[in-house]
């Protein structure tokens, strides 16, 4: 790590996370040392442009903190599979950014003395530079053993979000709550705006804005000012 506390920053995921991340963490400071390739390396150029396109190998080898946005399913496999060949270097920051997973899923990387990190920001995300104008508005759930939760508070806050500290143990708790919000949100809008559509309604989605922002906003007050019904 540089005296001044930049970092070379590497992206093992192209998708819709990753690339935004480091927009992010370059916008902080950072260096950013390359990023893996993906299925739309022209949408990861326009957010990242300039940045190298290298293998998962060279990623790490070049980075003091790698930052693993995969799809949920791939992550242990990843993680294992770099930990296989050497890939992963003592005194390395490696930062997933899952919701279901707390830091266990890194321990291959930390058997060869990597630091585990876990952020999750709480929104969805398009991919594009858009949504770094959303970060600013999100939390981002934070796990990391204590000795090293501050450096993860601190790389959320350079994405731009608000850190809450969530424990390993509640991670999977915790990625319920963040799939109920997005699957049932989306889907009940798809199921009005059919219903919209039958009645002939022009536009369904148009017409819904309003009704759903208020209604999400009213919601989200109720939810905020709610007690808790342990402490009743």
């Amino acid at each position: 790590m540089r005296r001044d506390g930049r970092l070379g920053v590497g992206i093992i995921g192209a998708g819709r996370v990753g690339p935004v991340i480091g927009a992010a963490l370059a916008g902080a400071g950072h260096a950013l040392t390359g990023i893996t390739s993906g299925s739309d390396d022209e949408r990861v150029a326009a957010v990242l442009p300039g940045v190298p396109v290298l293998d998962a190998v060279e990623v790490a080898r070049r980075s003091e903190l790698v930052v693993v946005a995969v799809p949920h399913d791939q992550l242990p496999g990843l993680v294992q599979g770099l930990a296989d060949i050497g890939g992963w270097q003592a005194g390395q920051l490696v930062l997933h950014t899952d919701p279901a997973h707390g830091v266990g899923v890194l321990a291959p990387a930390m058997a060869q003395g990597a630091i585990p990190l876990a952020v999750h920001p709480a929104m969805t995300f398009t991919g594009s530079s858009m949504d770094l104008r959303q970060l600013p508005h999100t939390y981002a759930a934070v796990t990391a053993p204590g000795p090293v939760l501050p450096i993860a508070q601190a790389l959320a806050v350079e994405m731009g979000c608000e850190p809450v500290v969530v424990a390993e143990a509640d991670r999977p708790v915790y990625a319920e709550a963040i799939a109920t919000a997005t699957h049932f949100s989306r889907s009940i809008v798809h199921q009005a705006a059919d219903l919209l559509r039958a009645a002939g309604v022009e536009a369904p989605g148009s017409y819904l804005a309003s009704l759903v922002h208020s209604t999400v906003d009213h919601a989200l007050t109720d939810a905020g000012v709610r007690r808790d019904p342990l402490e009743d």
